[in-house]
C-alpha cells in the first residue's frame, strides 16, 4: 500500500512477492521511519485503549501516524517534515469533522468523497509540502466518513488527530530525524561557481577547451530536478520557488553555452568577449555568494549593462582579413551566455528575497515578482483545469474512483469498509498497466498476510495480550519491509497490523481476516476499472498532445521574431502581435512539463520502440524559443538588405514548417535544411545590423537542432546555441 505514485514493473512470475531490491540508503531511511511511526503510533494507542477505554480514540491515535509517516511522503528534514505535518492539522481536522456529519447518508459522504478527492489532487499540484500530506489529508476523510454515523464521537476524533499528529512532529523533529539534505540553492551556487572558475581559466588561455566543457556540462547536468531529491526541489508556486527554479534553469543554459563556447576559445578572444567573459565570471562569483547568504544579491543591472556595452563594440575588426563568421558566431554564442546570466541574476535577487519586481527586464519573464502567494496558488491550480493536463486528469481519475468506492462500501454495508477506499487509495496508478501489476502483488499479499492473521486470531482467540506483545514488532517490520518491498509485502504485512491492533480495540475473529480479502480485492477492482476508463495511458498520450500543442503556439512566435529582427526592431517582447503567442506557449509549455513530470514516474510499455520522440528536447526547444522572443536581438539595428530579408524568411519557413511537421511525430523523424547565409553578406552590412543577422542564424540552427532531436530525426544541426 505504500507505493501511490511509484512507478510499478510488471509481475511475470513468483519473483515479484520477494522484496524487491532497494539501495542502502532506501532500506536505512525505511527502517528509521519505521521507528518513528511505531513509537508515535503505540505511545498513542495504548493509552487510549488500556487506560482511558476510548477505542475511537485509539484508532485516530494510531491511524494519524500512519497517515503522516507512511503513507505520506513527507519532503525534507526533519524540521521540515514536523512543520508539515503541524501546517496539515487544521486542514485534517476540518476534513474529519466534515466527514463525521457527512457519514449521515452514503449519498452525502460519497459527495464529499467525490468533492474532497478531487480538490486535494488539484491543490497537490501547489507545490511539494502539499503533494505529501495530501494521501493523508484523503485518510482523514476516508476514516470519518464511514458508519456509524456518530457526531458525538467527534471529540473523542480530534482527540485522536491531535495526539496522534502531536506525537508524529515530535517523532519526526527528535527522534531518527531525516537527516538535512543539500539544498538546491547550494547546488545552484555550485554551479555558478563551476562557471566562473571556467571563465578565468578561459581568459588565461591555460584551460583544455574540451575538458572545460565536459565539466561544465556535468555541473549542468547535476541542476536536473531527477538527480535532486524530492523534498528540495523548488517545484512551489510561491515566487522564492518559482525564482529558484527560473535560476536553476537559466544557469543551466548558462552552463550549456559557456561549454558551446569553450572549444572555440583556443585562440586568444577580441577585446571585447574577453571584458564580457571577465565580467560574467565575476558575476557568477557574486550570485553564488549570495544564494550562500554571504552578501546581497547583486541584481541584473550590471550584467545588463554589461551586455548593452558589448552589442555596441562587438562586431567585425577593421583588421581582420579572414572569414568574419567564425567571429561573429562565436560572439553571438557569448551574447547568448550573456542574455542567460541576466535571467540568473535577476531570478537569484528574487529567490533570496532582494527584490519584489523587476523593472527593465520583460515582464513575461518575471510575471510572478510582487504577486501574492494566494494569487500564485490560484494561477498554479487554473492552469490545471483543463481535460488536458495530467493533474487534472489524476484528480478526475482518483476522485471518481474512491466516490465509487465510497458507494459500492456503503450501499453493500462491507464490514471495515473504509478498507476498500484504502485499497483503491493505494493501489491506484496513473497507468492502467501499472494499476493491473500493483493490484496483482497487492491481492497475492493481502491473502498470505489474512491466512497468517486469521491463524493468529483464533489460535489466540481474546487473549488481548498476544496482540498488544506483537503490535510493536508487526509495525516495525510492516513499515520497514512494505515501503521498499514493494505491494504484496506491503499488503500482506499491513493486514497483520490492522488485526493485531483491532484485536485490541474490540472482540474479533478469523472474520475479520476474511473482511480484509473481501475490502482489498473490491477496492481493487474498483481502482482497476477506474484505471482502464479514465485515461488509461496515463502521461504518455498526454505528453504527445501537450507536445504537440506546444509546437504549434511556437511557430508564430518564431516569425514573429525574425520578422522584428530582419527590419530593425527590437525583441517582440510585450508587443501586441506576439503577446498572444507568448502566452499560448507559456500555457503550454506548464502544462507539457507536468506531464513530463508524471511521465517520468510511470514504467515505460512492454513493447517500447526503439529511439522514439526525446520530450526533454522538445521542452528544450521551447524554452528556446522564449528565450529568444525575449532578448532577440538586444538592440535596434537597420534593416536588412534585400538578400540577406529573402534568407531570413527561407530559413524562418524551412524552421516553422519542421516546427509543424514536428507536431505530427513521424516516424521518419524531422530533418531541417538551412541554406548558408548569402555570399559577403556579411560584408555588406553595418555594424550592429551584421551580428543581429549572425544572432538570427545561430538561433535558428539552434532550433532546428532541438527539432531533430525530439522528434528522433538522425544528427543535429550544427550550429551555436541561444
Amino acid at each position: 500500500m505504500w507505493h501511490r505514485g511509484r512507478p510499478e514493473g510488471r509481475a511475470r512470475s513468483w519473483r515479484t512477492l520477494l522484496p524487491a531490491p532497494s539501495s542502502r540508503a532506501e532500506s536505512v531511511g525505511a527502517a528509521r521511519r519505521a521507528v518513528r511511526v511505531t513509537v508515535a503510533a503505540v505511545a498513542g494507542f495504548y493509552p487510549a485503549v488500556d487506560l482511558l477505554d476510548r477505542p475511537v480514540f485509539a484508532l485516530y491515535a494510531l491511524f494519524i501516524p500512519v497517515a503522516f509517516g507512511v503513507m505520506s511522503p513527507l519532503p525534507g528534514s526533519g524540521r521540515r517534515r514536523s512543520g508539515t505535518v503541524l501546517r496539515a492539522v487544521p486542514a485534517a481536522a476540518a476534513l474529519i469533522t466534515l466527514g463525521t456529519y457527512l457519514a449521515a447518508a452514503t449519498w452525502s459522504a460519497t459527495l464529499g468523497m467525490l468533492v474532497v478527492g478531487f480538490t486535494l489532487v488539484l491543490a497537490a499540484s501547489i507545490g511539494p509540502r502539499v503533494t505529501g500530506v495530501v494521501p493523508a489529508l484523503q485518510l482523514c476523510y476516508i476514516l470519518a466518513c464511514f458508519p456509524p454515523y456518530a457526531p458525538g464521537t467527534l471529540p473523542d476524533r480530534l482527540a485522536g488527530l491531535a495526539v496522534g499528529a502531536t506525537l508524529t512532529i515530535l517523532c519526526e523533529w527528535l527522534l531518527l530525524p531525516e537527516p538535512e539534505q543539500p539544498s538546491y540553492r547550494g547546488r545552484v551556487a555550485d554551479a555558478l561557481e563551476c562557471a566562473a572558475h571556467a571563465a578565468h581559466g578561459l581568459l588565461q588561455g591555460g584551460a583544455d577547451g574540451r575538458e572545460t566543457a565536459e565539466r561544465l556540462r556535468a555541473a549542468g547536468r547535476e541542476l536536473r530536478f531527477s538527480r535532486t531529491a524530492a523534498g528540495v526541489r523548488p517545484t512551489g508556486a510561491g515566487a522564492r520557488e518559482r525564482a529558484l527554479a527560473q535560476a536553476g534553469y537559466a544557469t543551466r543554459r548558462f552552463l550549456d553555452l559557456l561549454a558551446a563556447l569553450a572549444p572555440l576559445l583556443r585562440a586568444p578572444a577580441d577585446l571585447p568577449s574577453a571584458m564580457l567573459l571577465s565580467g560574467l565570471a565575476a558575476a557568477c562569483a557574486d550570485e553564488a555568494a549570495a544564494l550562500r547568504g554571504t552578501r546581497p544579491a547583486p541584481g541584473p543591472e550590471r550584467v545588463e549593462e554589461m551586455i548593452t556595452q558589448y552589442a555596441a563594440v562587438r562586431g567585425v575588426p577593421p583588421d581582420l582579413r579572414e572569414d568574419p563568421h567564425p567571429l561573429l558566431r562565436r560572439q553571438s554564442t557569448l551574447l547568448a551566455a550573456a542574455v542567460s546570466a541576466v535571467t540568473v541574476s535577476a531570478a537569484v535577487s528574487l529567490a533570496t528575497g532582494r527584490r519584489r519586481s523587476m523593472p527593465g527586464l520583460p515582464l513575461e519573464q518575471f510575471w510572478y515578482a510582487g504577486a501574492s502567494t494566494p494569487r500564485l496558488w490560484w494561477v498554479r491550480i487554473a492552469g490545471h483545469l483543463t481535460p488536458r493536463s495530467v493533474v487534472f486528469q489524476n484528480a478526475v481519475r482518483t476522485a471518481t474512483g474512491l466516490a465509487l468506492a465510497r458507494l459500492v462500501a456503503g450501499s453493500l454495508d462491507l464490514s471495515h469498509g473504509f478498507w476498500v477506499l484504502l485499497g483503491m487509495l493505494t493501489l491506484g496508478r496513473t497507468t492502467a498497466g501499472a494499476t493491473w501489476s500493483a493490484v496483482r502483488s497487492a491481492t497475492a499479499g493481502t491473502l498470505v498476510g489474512s491466512l497468517a492473521a486469521g491463524a493468529l486470531l483464533v489460535s489466540a482467540g481474546d487473549m488481548t495480550e498476544v496482540y498488544a506483545a506483537l503490535l510493536v514488532p508487526t509495525m516495525l517490520v510492516a513499515f520497514w519491509v512494505g515501503p521498499v518491498g514493494g505491494p504484496a509485502w506491503g499488503q500482506g504485512l499491513f493486514t497483520l497490523v490492522v488485526s493485531t491492533a483491532f484485536a485490541q480495540i474490540a472482540p474479533v475473529t478469523w472474520q475479520l481476516a476474511e473482511a480484509r480479502i473481501v475490502d482489498v480485492l473490491t477496492g481493487s477492482v474498483i481502482g482497476l476499472v477506474c484505471g482502464v476508463l479514465a485515461w488509461p495511458a496515463g502521461a504518455r498520450g498526454e505528453m504527445r498532445r501537450s507536445a504537440a500543442a506546444l509546437f504549434h503556439a511556437t511557430a508564430p512566435l518564431i516569425r514573429v521574431t525574425v520578422d522584428r529582427a530582419a527590419t530593425g526592431h527590437s525583441a517582440p517582447t510585450t508587443r501586441a502581435d506576439a503577446a498572444a503567442a507568448l502566452r499560448r506557449t507559456r500555457r503550454y509549455w506548464r502544462i507539457a512539463h507536468a506531464s513530463y513530470a508524471q511521465l517520468r514516474t510511470e514504467p515505460p510499455p512492454r513493447h517500447a520502440p526503439e529511439g522514439g520522440p526525446d520530450w526533454l528536447a522538445a521542452l528544450n526547444f521551447s524554452s528556446r524559443v522564449l528565450v529568444g522572443a525575449y532578448w532577440l536581438p538586444w538592440s535596434q539595428g537597420t534593416a536588412w538588405p534585400s538578400d540577406a530579408a529573402s534568407w531570413a524568411r527561407e530559413a524562418t519557413d524551412e524552421v516553422v514548417a519542421s516546427t509543424l511537421r514536428a507536431a505530427q511525430f513521424p516516424a521518419d523523424g524531422v530533418t531541417v535544411r538551412l541554406a548558408p547565409l548569402p555570399p559577403g553578406v556579411l560584408t555588406r552590412i553595418p555594424a550592429p545590423s551584421v551580428s543581429h543577422l549572425v544572432d538570427v542564424e545561430v538561433w535558428l540552427h539552434a532550433l532546428a537542432s532541438d527539432l531533430t532531436t525530439a522528434v528522433g530525426a538522425g544528427s543535429r544541426v550544427e550550429g551555436g546555441f541561444w
